[in-house]
C-alpha cells in the first residue's frame, strides 16, 4: 500500500511528537512565590530601620527622607548600616572628635556604591538616627567624622509630630 505525501506528513508528524506536558500548577505557584517575595521586599524609602532602641526627637518638618546611608546612634552603640562600628562608651572616653571605626565604616560604604553622574550630590549623603537623649559632645564627635569621610550632607531622622 502506498501513501500519498500527506499521509506521510502527518505520519511523520506523530512519529516525532514527543510527550511534554507542563504542570500550569507549579509555575503559578512559583509565580505567586515570585510576587509575594518583591511586594515584601518593595518598600517606600521613606523607611528608616529602627530596632526600637533609639527614641528620636519630634519634629514639623515636611520633607521625605531619602534613601542614604543611616548611622544609628543609641545609647550603647554606633551602628552603620546594621554594622557595630563603636561602643558610646570608648567614644566618649577617647579625646579628638574622629571616631576611627565609624570613619573607617563610612568610607567602605562610600566606595561600595556605584554611583550614576546624576546622582553623585545624593552619594555623599548620611542620615544620622540619633537617640533623643544623647549628648552633644557625642552628637558632635559624629558629625565632624562624617565630614572627615566625605559626607558632606548630613540629616537627621526625626519623628513627624502629628497634625493637630
Amino acid at each position: 500500500m502506498k501513501l500519498s505525501s500527506i499521509h506521510k506528513r502527518a505520519a511523520r508528524r506523530d512519529r516525532n511528537k514527543t510527550g511534554l506536558d507542563m504542570n500550569l500548577v507549579s509555575l503559578i505557584d512559583v509565580f505567586t512565590i515570585l510576587i509575594f517575595f518583591l511586594l515584601f521586599n518593595v518598600g517606600p524609602a521613606e523607611m528608616l530601620p529602627n530596632g526600637g532602641s533609639v527614641k528620636l526627637p519630634e519634629s514639623s518638618a515636611e520633607q521625605d527622607a531619602r534613601e542614604t546611608v543611616v548611622v544609628i546612634v543609641s545609647k550603647d552603640d554606633i551602628v552603620v548600616d546594621g554594622r557595630r562600628v563603636a561602643s558610646v562608651r570608648e567614644v566618649m572616653a577617647t579625646p579628638g572628635d574622629v571616631i576611627e571605626g565609624l570613619q573607617q565604616e563610612l568610607t567602605l560604604q562610600s566606595q561600595r556604591k556605584a554611583i550614576r553622574v546624576e546622582n553623585q550630590a545624593q552619594a555623599q549623603t548620611v542620615t544620622i538616627m540619633g537617640d533623643k537623649d544623647i549628648p552633644y559632645q557625642l552628637l558632635r564627635k559624629v558629625m565632624v567624622t562624617c565630614a572627615k569621610a566625605n559626607y558632606a550632607d548630613v540629616a537627621f531622622a526625626l519623628n513627624r509630630k502629628a497634625a493637630s
